[in-house]
């Protein structure tokens, strides 16, 4: 009985027994994050991978899966993906399911694994730049394509993946017998990529993927871009990011042409704080840029409201400001190429806001159909009243540029000139009332015109 008893506690205490152990205990299954890379690849997507990434290493997760299915996109934003990607702290899977081509491409050799599904391909990642002939795209410079050549290069290297195949992806002049002769882009098959060890693993599905990878039965937690990354992505789409632009530009010259602050200044100052703003969260806008733009607005004002005349403050306003901007739009990795064409797209949206801006303070006013809007939306009575001005003589207060502040009778007055700068003190002739708008001439050039 004794010798029963010992042997039926020594069983008891075996690892193995049956309830002795936490090894029936369910296991939890690992965790895989999975967040799609599709549609077109643009800076909103970055700080979307960059979060996935953070969040999948707080949790602990098994691995991140960036399932690839693109055309591709910006270069500077694939490039911060592939950088969050080499310097991630969980391991990281590239599921091209269908197509990783251009940008898409260099997101997938970034990653720690690149699985490929059945007729997937990868590749032709020659760099391009929007304006071409028709308003397509045009061919890269050399430049260019030799920094991409060795962005693709670099990446294959560091995942130990043949780092010649990733620069005939980029680089039309890279041969390689057997595979790609000279005067063709590299784009691969999944039989191909598997045959030249860019992709290590083949399947037809995500789950079969993960398995062939030892994660079986993962949870997979699918992440979508939340509202904020999905507004940011809208707000530095190139042709928003323009219309903002010059938006913001006309309402500051509509606003400093015109006395008092009203819609027009409160519509630029929140244009240019949405651009910005965007910018900003993608991390092409810093403090320097925002630092650059404030300086810029302040000496505008300067310029306007402090020193007669226009000169070195508001040239240097304008330079500081285009500044700014330009550089808020280019990424890491930019070239002097894609510096000039952002300039030029810059120094367009400015020049369409000092167009539009011509048309609504000069030519609308002098149309019946500008005359009747001012006097819609203007006030009758102020209207009725400002007439008693007309054909009065009285004395600038403030600088004309062309709107300013007159004394006519011992009366503050809300004036504008016809575009002459006029010098505090100078006597002026009120010839004419458009709507809310008093228009003064000074007494001189009122002489000079009645002498001729």
């Amino acid at each position: 009985m004794k010798r029963a008893a010992a042997l039926l506690l020594l069983a008891l205490a075996l690892p193995g027994w049956h309830g002795a152990s936490g090894q029936d205990k369910p296991r939890a299954a690992p965790l895989v994050y999975v967040a799609p890379i599709d549609g077109i690849i643009d800076l909103g997507l970055a700080p979307f991978v960059q979060r996935v990434l953070d969040e999948a290493t707080a949790a602990g997760a098994a691995a991140v899966v960036l399932e690839v299915n693109t055309f591709g996109g910006r270069v500077d934003a694939a490039v911060q993906i592939r950088d969050a990607l080499l310097g991630a702290k969980v391991p990281t899977v590239a599921y091209v399911n269908r197509r990783a081509i251009s940008a898409g491409a260099l997101i997938s050799l970034a990653a720690q694994h690149l699985v490929m599904a059945p007729g997937a391909t990868i590749g032709a990642a020659t760099p391009v730049m929007a304006g071409g002939t028709g308003g397509g795209t045009q061919a890269a410079s050399e430049k260019t394509v030799s920094y991409m050549r060795k962005e693709f290069r670099a990446t294959a290297e560091s995942r130990k993946r043949p780092a010649l195949i990733a620069e005939a992806m980029v680089d039309e002049d890279v041969a390689i017998r057997g595979l790609i002769e000279k005067g063709k882009l590299l784009t691969l098959t999944t039989e191909e990529a598997l045959k030249h060890k860019v992709a290590e693993l083949g399947a037809d599905s995500l789950p079969a993927a993960l398995e062939r990878l030892g994660i079986a039965g993962a949870e997979l937690r699918a992440m979508s871009p939340n509202w904020a990354e999905n507004t940011v992505r809208f707000l530095t789409h190139p042709i928003l990011s323009s219309l903002l632009v010059t938006i913001g530009m006309l309402g500051i010259i509509i606003e400093l042409r015109t006395p008092g602050f009203g819609v027009a200044g409160a519509i630029g100052a929140g244009s240019l704080a949405a651009f910005f703003w965007g910018h900003w969260l993608v991390q092409l806008a810093g403090w320097g840029e925002l630092l650059l733009a404030l300086g810029g607005v302040a000496l505008l004002l300067l310029e306007f409201f402090v020193i007669p005349g226009f000169g070195f403050a508001g040239i240097l306003g304008i330079l500081a400001l285009l500044a700014a901007l330009v550089m808020s739009v280019v990424g890491s990795g930019a070239t002097p190429e894609f510096f000039l064409f952002a300039a030029a797209r810059i120094l367009f949206s400015l020049l369409a806001a000092l167009l539009v801006s011509f048309l609504l303070l000069r030519l609308m006013p002098r149309t019946p159909f500008g005359r009747k809007l001012i006097l819609d939306t203007g006030l009758r009575t102020d209207q009725q009243g400002d007439l008693r001005w007309l054909g009065k003589r009285g004395r600038a207060t403030s600088p004309l540029r062309p709107a300013g502040i007159a004394d006519i009778e011992g009366t503050r007055v809300d004036v504008v000139s016809e575009g002459e700068l006029i010098e505090p003190g100078t006597p002026i002739d009120v010839i004419r009332v458009d709507g809310n708008r008093i228009v003064v001439r000074s007494v001189t050039t009122t002489n000079r015109s009645d002498e001729t």
